[in-house]
């Protein structure tokens, strides 16, 4: 690892430009100058796979590839870094192509709770790479660099002799570097000082124009199907103001930015959930196949950092109403991995909740306000529990009801 002879003296809150490249993807952050490596990779890109233990580089968690060696994220300030190649634990392996590492782990059990998993990964991968003859017995000093509550370390020290004896010619490269490995992020709130923007330029995940030729849906149900109408106060012809400029109805979406028109109708993007201590981001792209005054017709998909993913079909429509506006929503949502973990019931609760957060954006902005929703990512603990409250308050109406009719 090589860091800068000497840098320009920047002051604490100074936002400076770092460009490196992660997990093989150039990317360009503004960041204040005391924003740690760690930091970085998890607030700011996205990377949340770089764990944070001790901070002061005693426990390993935060182990990262810094030009191809070994190095703790939590030691290191990203603006030292400008120029550098990072490798993080998401560019070892897929989940549909694990690296040997990661494969070996899971097979000897080397792990418990997986907190200082990805710190085991990342030391073992720089060991073995600049030591591939390292000796079975040499392992736990060499590996003693990273600290274990829960395994006592044998099936750890198992994982990576059974890998070292395999490949003694030399351990196979991070098989994860490329665009699917990033997502980039602003974080939660980002403005002031403390905030710092991400500009991803990875390839697209597009043919050569730019973008595939269509976006095509999972056959059978959805995950999630979402029908609801909202009351806005505003006209049909404010409404249509808003339909008809794209940038401005993407941030009326709660935690929704619209990163670049790769024209003919076509967008990429990023969307932010925050789940309590989990947030996930998704990048993707969007293709308008209908849009006028009244209605617009989108189809949707992304990735997130975890493998998960989600596709939809958006339809939303306006018409005059006695209050003002009907704004009328359907999606069929279809979603893999994490998010799809959610029952589908609380799910679908959460989806219409940001539904309406969204159609009083758009009151909004049809107002000529600013929609504000889209500046933030939505924030599921209050989403599901104003789901839950409402499935309380429907429950207390049933039973009240049905105590009446007794």
């Amino acid at each position: 690892m090589t860091l800068p002879q000497s840098s320009p003296r920047a002051e604490g809150d100074q936002t400076v430009d770092v460009r490196m490249t992660v997990n093989g993807n150039p990317i360009t952050m503004a960041l204040p100058a005391r924003v740690t490596l760690s930091d970085a990779l998890r607030d700011h890109l996205g990377l949340t796979g770089t764990h944070v233990g001790c901070e002061h580089g005693i426990c390993g968690m935060c182990t990262v590839l810094v030009d191809g060696d070994a190095a703790r994220a939590c030691l290191l300030f990203a603006i030292q870094l400008d120029g550098a190649d990072i490798v993080t634990v998401e560019g070892l392996g897929r989940q549909d192509d694990l690296h040997p590492l990661q494969e070996s782990f899971g097979r000897h059990h080397g792990l418990q709770c997986g907190f200082c998993t990805p710190g085991f990964l990342m030391s073992s991968y720089d060991l073995l790479t600049h030591q591939p003859d390292v000796d079975r017995a040499d392992l736990p000093a060499e590996l003693s660099g990273v600290l274990c509550r829960c395994t006592g370390y044998r099936n750890i020290v198992d994982a990576v002799a059974d890998v070292a004896e395999a490949h003694r010619d030399g351990i196979p490269a991070p098989g994860n570097c490329g665009h699917r490995t990033m997502v980039g992020r602003t974080p939660a709130g980002g403005s002031g000082t403390g905030a710092g923007t991400s500009n991803v330029e990875a390839e697209a995940e597009a043919e050569p124009g730019g973008h595939p030729e269509e976006i095509t849906l999972p056959s059978g149900e959805p995950t999630i199907r979402i029908d609801v109408t909202s009351e806005l106060s505003s006209s049909p012809d404010e409404v249509a103001r808003v339909f008809g400029d794209v940038r401005l109805l993407a941030r009326c979406l709660p935690g929704a930015e619209l990163t670049d028109d790769l024209g003919d109708n076509w967008y990429r993007g990023r969307a932010r959930i925050a789940l309590g201590p989990v947030r996930l981001s998704f990048n993707g792209i969007a293709h308008i196949l209908e849009q006028s005054a009244e209605r617009i017709a989108v189809d949707a998909q992304g990735r997130d950092t975890g493998g998960g993913g989600a596709q939809a079909r958006i339809v939303m429509s306006a018409e005059r109403s006695a209050a003002g506006t009907a704004l009328h929503a359907q999606a069929d949502v279809f979603l893999t991995g994490r998010i799809a973990s959610f029952g589908r019931s609380l799910a679908g609760d959460v989806s219409r909740r940001m539904f309406e957060d969204f159609a009083r954006a758009v009151d909004r902005a049809a107002a000529g306000d600013d929609p504000v929703a889209g500046s933030r990512p939505a924030s599921a603990v209050a989403l599901v529990g104003s789901a839950l409250a409402g499935r309380a308050r429907r429950r207390w109406q049933w039973i009240r009801e049905h105590i009446t009719r007794s």
